[in-house]
């Protein structure tokens, strides 16, 4: 009986683990789209960021002395 035990024991154990090995992909799972949503983010930052610094800069000074050349 206590053969029949051990192995019940070890039967159910193996079955709890692979409940929570399932879960921990899910989990993993949500993290990988998570951290590709970011990615994505972060991309459209930079090319925001490169566009914004390739433009020539325009200051106050060059408006002020436009006005006043009228």
């Amino acid at each position: 009986m206590a053969i029949t035990d051990k192995m019940w024991d070890a039967l159910t154990t193996v079955i709890k683990m692979n409940d929570k090995v399932e879960a921990l992909a899910g989990t993993a799972k949500s993290q990988q789209e998570k951290i590709e949503n970011l990615t994505g983010r972060v991309i459209r930052l930079e090319t925001a960021l490169e566009i914004a610094l390739s433009r020539p800069v325009t200051t106050r000074t060059d408006a002020a002395q436009l006005e006043l050349k009228d």
